[in-house]
């Protein structure tokens, strides 16, 4: 794991302006930096040294040094792929999974992301064509971002160096503020700086005579088959086990975080880490410790743990979103880097639990036709007159899921964790010009998916934007803002070519979520999480933002100047009340906000 950043376009002081942006991301890779300087490019590099110890500093060059690359990520095929392109005639300087990159490069072109299995960020020179080729994995694990302007090209992966860039224009993007208070996160590839988009998901890029040119190399298919059930959960307990053995690889140790949900139980289960990592809180329902110490001592490995008091979670905030680059508002972003610090402090790589959820059907959304069979018998066109009357009340506990069922899913659902009604954005801002639809985001996704089963649509939203722009993304920047390598089995190209085949049945039941993922984990699991509910390490916002200290520290936060040009501040006022009060729950909304105005002023108040 590492922290990758460079440039194309004049530029003074290159040297050192390439040194202050990797300055900016040293967190990524403490180990070791270096950089290469032409007249066309400059690329920097930070080292995690996870493989190859002694020779795979970077950036790495081929034979005859006219292709480098710098590069963030793990290639778990790497050895398969060295065999067969060391059979084509390539010579290979280390044992380093980046050097595949390089080769295969020169031997398969933009043909090379396709055939790599594991988490990715890459940029390559090719230095004959004065040309840069950057990819990214096919789910979006590993971040990279791009800035460009006039002749300036930058590219990192994290935004906060472009700030050191002295043709760097840092400007707000108001544009995208009403995207994220529905979704907590900006879908999509823009981000909250202009001009600085994140290169979506199995999509690769050239950069060659100012032109940029984009093309995707993988699309998110499904293709459901009938298996016999036992064969397939079967199938899911090879397939994970192999996910497991391929993220192990590494020559420093490897542990494991653990929650007490089935996703990190059965990780830990089947790679059998000695350590593993938790984090709780006082309030009984919040703390997973007592639960993930049960699994271990069945395993008989160990378990550090520890409790987060709210003075913590709070004083971290800004540091949070800082490292985030944008705002998030997952509260769990807090309890994740409280974890990270903890496993950091013995080992360089964790494994976790991201991606079992959106492949193999987690989430009780999915529910729907099962959970809501009673309504779904109601014609629909009288379902859909009562979501129209209802969207025009005012907003009351109940009306949503009238709406909700009342509505195409085309036309409803925009992800599983959703914050802000299109309406309740129009009243809490001042300026809705930039408004765009629901159904504007998350058209394409659906039009690609137009064939599909609705579980498979809802899937495929939450693959595309919750699971990238929220789940792999804190993971990343919090794992890394403490210079820990998370990897994620569930997330495997591999596993997801299985995954893609569980007809409806192996993923929701009448009785449960992820059915046949359950299934294969109750073989090897020793206790019961593999039927419990994952909580994710849950956090007690709720209840800390009726505390005194906690509802002054988010009502001063309202008294901002920026605060107050964008937003309704009577109406946020009125929500902090009501929420310390007890008389309506608003503490999404009011924490997605508040999450707003903690990164604003981190970056455009406090960073000169």
């Amino acid at each position: 794991m590492c922290g990758i950043t460079g440039f194309v376009g004049k530029t003074k002081n290159k040297e050192q302006t390439l040194q202050k942006m990797l300055k900016r991301i040293e967190h990524r890779g403490p180990d070791a930096e270096g950089t290469y300087i032409d007249e066309y490019v400059a690329l920097g590099h930070r080292r995690l040294s996870i493989i190859d110890l002694n020779t795979g500093s970077q950036p790495m060059f081929n034979e005859d040094e006219t292709v480098s690359v710098v590069f963030n990520g793990e290639i778990y095929n790497f050895k398969d792929l060295k065999n067969e392109l060391e059979k084509l005639g390539h010579v290979f300087k280390t044992t380093s999974d980046t050097e595949i990159l390089v080769h295969g490069y020169e031997q398969w072109q933009e043909k090379l992301p396709s055939k790599l299995r594991g988490m990715f960020a890459f940029v390559i020179y090719d230095k004959k064509e004065n040309k840069l080729f950057g990819s990214r994995d096919h789910f979006g694990i590993k971040p990279l971002y791009y800035y460009k302007l006039g002749d300036t090209f930058l590219f990192s992966s994290e935004i906060k160096s472009f700030l050191e860039h002295p043709n760097f224009k840092k400007q707000f993007n108001e544009q995208v503020l009403s995207e994220y208070l529905r979704f907590n996160y900006v879908p999509g590839n823009q981000t909250f700086f202009k001009n600085v988009y994140l290169l979506e998901p199995g999509h690769f890029f050239y950069y060659q005579n100012n032109e940029l040119i984009i093309n995707s190399y993988f699309e998110l298919t499904f293709d459901e088959k009938k298996d016999d059930y036992d064969v397939l959960v079967n199938k899911i307990a090879d397939t994970m086990k192999d996910s497991v053995k391929h993220h192990q690889i590494s020559d420093v140790e490897v542990g494991s975080f653990l929650s007490s949900g089935i996703d990190s139980s059965y990780i830990v289960t089947l790679a059998r880490p000695d350590k593993t990592y938790t984090v709780g809180y006082d309030m009984k329902k919040y703390n997973e410790i007592d639960y993930a110490k049960d699994l271990t001592d069945k395993l008989k490995i160990s378990n550090k743990s520890k409790k987060i008091s709210k003075e913590e979670y709070f004083s971290v905030i800004p540091k949070i979103m800082y490292h985030m680059d944008e705002p998030l508002a997952d509260p769990a972003a807090v309890a994740l880097y409280f974890v990270a610090e903890l496993a950091s402090k013995d080992v360089k790589v964790v494994l976790s639990g991201e991606g079992a959820d959106e492949f193999f059907g987690g989430y009780n959304t999915y529910r729907k036709d099962v959970d809501l069979s009673f309504y779904n018998k109601i014609p629909f066109v009288i379902r859909h007159g009562i979501a129209k009357i209802c969207q025009k009340l005012p907003e009351v506990k109940g009306l949503n899921f009238l709406v909700r069922r009342g509505l195409s899913l085309e036309e409803s659902y925009i992800g599983v964790n959703t914050v802000f009604t299109e309406k309740g954005v129009k009243k809490i801002l001042n300026d809705t010009s930039y408004f765009r639809k629901n159904q504007d985001i998350t058209k394409d996704i659906f039009i690609k998916q137009q064939n599909e089963s609705d579980i498979n649509k809802m899937q495929a939203i939450d693959i595309n934007l919750w699971l990238q722009k929220d789940i792999f993304q804190k993971a990343d920047k919090m794992t890394m803002a403490h210079s820990l390598e998370g990897r994620v089995p569930f997330s495997d190209i591999e596993v997801f070519k299985l995954a893609r085949t569980l007809p409806y049945d192996a993923k929701i039941t009448k009785d449960n979520t992820k059915v046949a993922l359950r299934e294969a984990a109750h073989k090897v699991i020793p206790n019961e999480s593999y039927k419990k509910k994952k909580l994710g390490f849950p956090v007690p916002l709720r209840e800390w933002m009726r505390d005194d200290d906690i509802y002054n520290k988010i009502k001063k936060s309202f008294d901002m100047p920026i605060c107050k040009q964008l937003f309704n501040t009577k109406r946020l006022n009125k929500m902090l009340d009501e929420h310390k009060k007890g008389k309506k729950d608003y503490y999404k909304k009011i924490w997605t906000v508040y999450c707003f105005l903690v990164w604003y002023n981190r970056y455009f108040i406090e960073e000169n």
